[in-house]
C-alpha cells in the first residue's frame, strides 16, 4: 500500500507549451480513472482511515518511460500525493495504487500523469553502458539529469539534495564505463531518483468528487426491536398493555452488552385505523390489534409524532440518552407513506395519486395489497413534498436521532432522494441513511450512487457457496466505491427459506457469514431465539410482529446471545473485519464448505463456514501464506468459535459439523 509523498517540484517551462486541457485526453493520455461515479456527477465514497484503490489507464507515444501521481485535496485544502505503480499485464497501461483519506466531508482527487526523464535514462543506459553506445551522451544526459534534480530539492529537502549530489563523481568527464554501471547497479541510487522523479509534461485529469464518511457509514452492528413489544403484557382480560420507551429502554443494556453499536426502531408514529391490518396481515382488526407501524399516522399527528402508547418526546429523549450512555446510536425509520387518516390526506390531496374512480390509490405489490397505506406521488408538488421532507429529517436529527432506515426507497424518484442526500450532507454531515431496497440491481446501485450510505443486499438470498463467492466480489469490487452492503440476516418482512426449519446450526452459521463477509450486518430481534415459524408458503414469519405485540423471553433457552456477543467482540478487536475491499476466498476443495481471509495492515483473519447445516463436512483449505505474514512455511493461529490453537500450513485438513460449524482464526504472535 503506497504512502502519500510530497509531490514533486515541477520541472520550468521551456518553450512552446501545450494547451490545458480541462476534460480530454492531455499530453500524457490518462483515462478511465477510478473510481468515478457516473463521469463524476456523484462523489466517490470512503470512511476516514479506510484505503481504497485509485486506477487510471496512462499512456503515452513512443518509448519514454512516464509516471503517474494521484493527488488527494483534503476539505481544507491538504493535498496528499500518491505514486501509482504499474501493474501486471504491462501492455494495458493500468496504473494503481491505494490511498488513505484522513478526515471527513468533501474531498476532490485528480490523477497526473507526467514524462519520467530519470525513468527514460536508466531504461536507455542500462542498453547502452554494456555495448559502449554513445557513452558520452548518456554521461551528458544523465549529468544534466542529476543537476536537475538536486536544484529541485535544494530548497526543500537538504539532505536528500546532499544524497543525490555524492553521486556526481559517476557522471565526470570523461564518460567512465565502469563508474556508469556501478551507479546502475545501485539500489539506493535508483530509489532515490524514483522517490524524487522529475515530472515533465504533467498532465493532470479532471478533478473527481470524493466523499468520506465517518466510520460507522462502513462498520456497524444493528439490532431491531419494536419498542411497544419491549415490556407490552396482556390482562387477564385478553387486552394488551403496549409497551413504552422507557420499557424498551430496559432493553437496551442487553443489546449493548451483546456488542451491538446501533439500535433501530421500526416507524414510531401514530397509526391509523382505516382498514388497519389484524394479526398476519388481516383485514379484520380487532380492538386490541395495534396494526402496522408503517401504516404512518392517525388523529394524533403523522411523521413528527409520537405514538401516544410509546410516551411522548420526554419519554423518547430519555430512550435516546439511554442508548447514547451505552455507546449506541438510535436509528429510525423513515417510512414516506401514510394512512388514509394522516394528516396530510386532508390537508396536501396533491401529494397522492388519485384514481379515476376518485379514490386515493393505496400501496400494491401484488399479489399482496396495502389498504392501510397511501403511497407519495412526488410529481404533483414536489417543491412542498421536499421541504416537508428535509423538515421531517431535521425534526428528528435535533432529538438525537443519527440515523435514517429508509423504508422503499425504490418506490420514490431517485432525483428526489439525490436532492435529499444532498442537502442532509451539507447540513448534517454525520447523519447516514440505510436503504430498504430490496429490488432490481441498477435501482440499488443508483440509490447508493446518490448518496446513501448502506444498503440492504441480496445476502438474505444468498445460501450456496458459488454464489456467496461471487456476490462478496462483486460487493467488495467496483461496487465498494457507491454501495456499502449492510447484511441482515432477517427482518420482520423476510424471514429466510434457509432459516425456517428453525435448525439453530443455520442460524449460525448465518450469523457467522453476515458478521464476518460484511463490515456491516444486522438483526431482528428474535433471532437469537430461533424464530422461524412461517406463513406456508411464504418467506413471511407467522404471527408477525409488524400485526401485533411480541414480548419475548430473551434469556430462554437455547439462544444466540453468546454467539453473537462473540461475533461483534471480535470485529471489534480485528480492523480486517471492519473492511469491504478486503475479502479473498480460498479454495477447499468441497462446495459445502467457503473459506476466506480478510487483512488489513499486519491484522489477518481467516474464515472457515459449513454451509451445511445437518451434518459433517470434511474439506482442506488452501493458504497463500506469504501473504498472511507466514515466513517459515506456517502459522500459529487461535480460534475465536472454539478456543483452539494450531498450526496451520499452505494446506489444512478441517472438518465441520452442525455443532461446530465454523473456524474464525486469527494469527497469534
Amino acid at each position: 500500500m503506497s504512502k502519500p509523498v510530497r509531490p514533486a517540484p515541477r520541472a520550468p517551462k521551456t518553450g512552446p507549451q501545450p494547451v490545458k486541457l480541462a476534460r480530454g485526453i492531455g499530453r500524457i493520455p490518462v483515462v478511465k480513472v477510478a473510481p468515478v461515479i457516473e463521469g463524476g456527477a456523484y462523489p466517490a465514497k470512503a470512511v476516514v482511515g479506510e484505503a481504497f484503490p485509485v486506477s487510471a489507464r496512462v499512456f503515452r507515444e513512443g518509448h519514454d518511460a512516464l509516471g503517474a501521481t494521484v493527488v488527494l485535496t483534503a476539505p481544507d485544502g491538504r493535498e496528499l500525493a500518491y505514486p501509482l505503480t504499474q501493474v501486471w499485464p504491462e501492455g494495458l497501461d493500468i496504473f494503481e495504487t491505494w490511498v488513505t483519506p484522513d478526515a471527513p466531508g468533501a474531498w476532490t482527487f485528480r490523477v497526473e500523469g507526467w514524462s519520467d526523464p530519470w525513468g527514460t535514462w536508466l531504461h536507455n543506459a542500462r542498453i547502452k553502458v554494456p555495448a559502449a553506445i554513445d557513452l558520452e551522451l548518456v554521461r551528458l544526459e544523465g549529468e544534466a539529469l542529476l543537476t536537475r534534480t538536486i536544484a529541485d530539492l535544494a530548497a526543500t529537502d537538504v539532505e536528500t539534495a546532499a544524497r543525490l549530489a555524492a553521486y556526481a563523481p559517476a557522471f565526470a568527464a570523461p564518460a567512465n564505463p565502469a563508474a556508469l554501471t556501478t551507479l546502475l547497479d545501485d539500489a539506493s541510487f535508483r530509489d532515490l531518483v524514483a522517490r524524487h522523479p522529475l515530472r515533465d509534461l504533467v498532465s493532470p485529469t479532471a478533478d473527481f468528487p470524493l466523499w468520506v464518511d465517518r466510520e460507522r457509514a462502513l462498520f456497524s452492528a444493528w439490532y431491531e426491536l419494536f419498542p411497544r413489544s419491549q415490556g407490552a403484557f396482556q390482562r387477564d382480560d385478553g387486552s394488551w398493555v403496549s409497551g413504552t420507551f422507557d420499557t424498551a429502554a430496559e432493553r437496551l443494556a442487553a443489546v449493548a452488552a451483546m456488542g451491538f453499536d446501533v439500535v433501530y426502531l421500526p416507524p414510531i408514529h401514530p397509526i391509523g385505523t382505516a382498514y388497519r391490518k389484524g394479526k398476519n396481515n388481516t383485514l379484520d382488526a380487532g380492538p386490541d390489534d395495534p396494526g402496522s407501524p408503517w401504516a404512518v399516522g392517525g388523529a394524533a399527528g403523522g411523521h413528527d409524532t409520537i405514538h401516544p402508547d410509546l410516551g411522548d418526546e420526554a419519554a423518547f429523549a430519555r430512550f435516546v440518552d439511554r442508548a447514547h450512555a451505552l455507546g449506541l446510536e438510535v436509528a429510525l425509520d423513515f417510512a414516506l407513506q401514510v394512512s388514509p387518516d394522516h394528516p396530510w390526506v386532508a390537508a396536501h390531496p396533491d401529494w397522492f395519486t388519485t384514481r379515476l374512480d376518485g379514490t386515493i390509490a393505496y400501496a400494491e405489490n401484488p399479489p399482496k395489497k396495502y389498504q392501510d397505506i397511501y403511497p407519495i406521488n412526488f410529481d404533483h408538488d414536489p417543491g412542498g413534498l421536499y421541504r416537508e421532507c428535509l423538515r421531517l429529517l431535521e425534526f428528528w436529527v435535533k432529538r438525537g436521532v443519527t440515523i435514517f432506515r429508509v423504508d422503499n426507497p425504490h418506490t420514490k424518484p431517485v432525483e428526489f432522494w439525490a436532492w435529499l442526500m444532498a442537502q442532509m450532507r451539507r447540513r448534517h454531515p454525520e447523519v447516514l441513511f440505510l436503504a430498504e431496497a430490496f429490488t432490481r440491481p441498477e435501482m440499488m446501485h443508483a440509490l447508493g450512487k446518490v448518496g446513501f450510505h448502506q444498503s440492504y443486499t441480496y445476502f438474505t438470498w444468498r445460501t450456496e457457496k458459488w454464489e456467496l463467492e461471487e456476490y462478496g466480489k462483486e460487493l467488495a469490487g467496483d461496487m465498494a466505491a457507491f454501495y456499502r452492503p449492510n447484511f441482515f440476516v432477517n427482518t420482520p418482512d423476510i424471514n429466510p427459506l434457509y432459516l425456517q426449519d428453525g435448525n439453530p446450526a443455520g442460524f449460525a452459521i448465518r450469523a457467522i457469514l453476515a458478521a464476518t463477509m460484511s463490515p456491516s450486518w444486522g438483526v431482528y430481534s428474535g433471532f437469537e431465539l430461533f424464530e422461524h415459524a412461517a406463513l406456508p408458503g411464504r418467506e413471511e414469519y407467522l404471527d408477525s410482529e409488524k400485526y401485533e405485540y411480541r414480548p419475548r423471553d430473551y434469556a430462554a433457552e437455547p439462544n444466540l446471545n453468546k454467539l453473537i456477543t462473540l461475533l461483534n467482540g471480535v470485529r471489534r478487536e480485528h480492523p480486517a473485519l471492519q473492511r469491504l475491499r478486503n475479502i479473498r476466498f480460498l479454495d477447499t476443495g468441497n462446495d459445502r464448505i467457503i473459506a476466506f481471509t480478510k487483512s488489513a495492515g499486519d491484522d489477518h483473519v481467516i474464515v472457515v463456514v459449513s454451509l451445511d447445516a445437518y451434518g459433517p463436512q470434511y474439506g482442506q483449505v488452501h493458504l497463500d501464506l506469504g501473504a498472511l505474514g507466514g515466513t517459515d512455511g506456517s502459522i500459529a493461529v487461535t480460534d475465536h468459535l472454539s478456543g483452539h490453537a494450531w498450526t496451520w500450513y499452505a494446506d489444512n485438513f478441517v472438518a465441520l459439523t452442525p455443532d461446530q460449524p465454523a473456524h474464525i482464526l486469527t494469527i497469534s504472535d
